[in-house]
């Protein structure tokens, strides 16, 4: 496997900083985003002021916790532009994910979001074995999705070569590879593999290409797969973690020298570990739910934003920030499908919007080789069920499926069943979500995005 160069003289100042250093700034920064966001965002000062706490109450960092959470939910609810702090027309970019029917969860950046933004994404890229002049080949989406444009200005901003993929055309990705020459690709873990497996398809090996690090996030992976990854293309393989309501990818990346979970830059986003079911905050190296509260976003300030994710707090080890412990799982229903975000909610929203399906549904999400897939299971009403023809049960699953990639984002396979076909447990209800993937333990998951 190759091995960069882990020159630490170029590093930003805070990035070595002592904790009385970086707890200090952080402070500094938390005290200001509080009342910028309680001033300018008409939910944070209904939420603090409902919940007794004003912005001048943060005295030290551990006050933090008198502050209420903010859930993806308050997003949906202030849809589109509620949860702004600037005026519209200071907004620079939009980006959204998916979110209910028809609604996404809309995020805000200024020109100094967008800044900040790709500084913390080229220090990501750095921590990964990056270097100027580097030529980068970004496979991750882009559009409204943080990951590809997000990838790309924080490369650019490192002084890299960027090759704006995109994902898909997995032949053109090898091409590409063969004929510019990148040293780092960052894209899914899973997409990878499947990359991998085309250069394998043309005859040719993977492990003999120009590609030295890659930088893999947007997705749960394990370390198995990293492992598969390093040693079928021979590469350094490195987590970087983010999500969109706290800024994108770059919230935390690992560092290819110690490769032992991803450093959170602490000095832009500040976070905790609660326990999910009383929302307390639990000591670092315990697990529990993952908080994030932004300290310098100006266009989307979030407070105490409640990540759904469950992990901990790991002490510092190549920086001086502190590192996320594996995602071991997530407090609600989210699945993560190539990347993409999906609640099982969203999907029983658009079997609703037919009057001739039930409100009976099951998502069977499996591993088809390196990449997941989602069937949907409907169900037709009882008074339904017998009349249709076969041509028009087929025409629903059709507009179903197209409703599901439309509005989410994600290609599925929707079966209509007859009325009662989808198996009821002893309560009467349906079982939602049937995971056939390969189970992960705690010792397993790298990370997510």
């Amino acid at each position: 496997m190759p091995q960069r160069k882990h020159d630490r003289s170029d590093l930003e100042p805070i990035e070595l900083a002592s904790k009385d250093e970086l707890q200090a700034l952080q402070l500094e920064r938390m005290q200001w985003s509080l009342k910028h966001a309680y001033e300018n965002v008409p939910h944070y000062r209904a939420a603090f002021d409902a919940a007794g706490v004003h912005p001048s109450d943060l005295k030290s960092l551990a006050d933090l916790a008198r502050f209420p959470f903010t859930t993806k939910q308050d997003l949906r609810d202030q849809y589109p532009f509620g949860m702004f702090a600037v005026p519209r027309e200071k907004i620079s970019r939009i980006h959204a994910s998916s979110g209910t029917t028809g609604k996404p969860t809309v995020v805000g950046y200024t020109r100094n979001d967008i800044d900040t933004w790709a500084t913390v994404v080229a220090r990501s890229i750095r921590a990964g074995g990056g270097r100027a002049g580097d030529i980068i080949h970004i496979s991750y989406g882009y559009g409204l999705f943080t990951g590809g444009l997000g990838a790309h200005y924080g490369a650019e901003k490192l002084g890299c070569t960027v090759v704006p993929m995109s994902g898909g055309q997995t032949e053109k990705q090898v091409q590409l590879i063969q004929d510019f020459k990148p040293s780092i690709i960052m894209v899914t873990p899973s997409y990878m593999l499947n990359i991998i497996e085309e250069f394998t398809r043309q005859g040719l090996d993977a492990a003999e290409s120009s590609l030295k690090v890659g930088i893999f996030g947007a997705e749960p992976w394990t370390d198995a797969m990293r492992s598969e990854i390093q040693t079928r293309a021979d590469i350094d393989a490195v987590d970087i973690y983010g999500l969109s309501e706290v800024m994108g990818p770059g919230v935390a990346s690992e560092c290819i020298e110690s490769k032992d979970g991803p450093i959170i830059w602490e000095d832009h986003f500040y976070p905790e570990i609660i326990n999910p079911d009383t929302g307390e905050v639990v000591a670092d190296g315990e697990e529990g739910e993952l908080v994030f509260t932004s300290l310098t976003k100006e266009a989307l300030p979030i407070i105490r934003y409640r990540t759904r994710d469950l992990t901990r707090l790991l002490p510092p080890t190549s920086r001086s920030m502190r590192r996320i412990g594996k995602i071991t799982g997530r407090s609600d229903d989210m699945l993560i499908i190539r990347g993409v975000n999906v609640f099982p909610t969203q999907i029983e929203e658009l079997i609703l919007k037919n009057p001739r399906l039930a409100p009976h549904y099951q998502l069977i999400v499996t591993r088809d080789g390196n990449l997941d897939k989602l069937q949907v299971l409907a169900e037709l009403r009882g008074e339904a069920s017998s009349q249709l023809p076969a041509t028009e049960i087929e025409s629903i699953g059709n507009e179903l499926q197209h409703a599901i990639k439309t509005y989410i984002g994600i290609s599925t396979r929707v079966s209509v069943l007859a009325s009662s076909g989808i198996e009821r447990t002893l309560t009467g209800k349906a079982r939602h979500v049937i995971d056939k993937r390969p189970k992960v333990t705690h010792e397993q998951p790298v990370g997510a995005v």
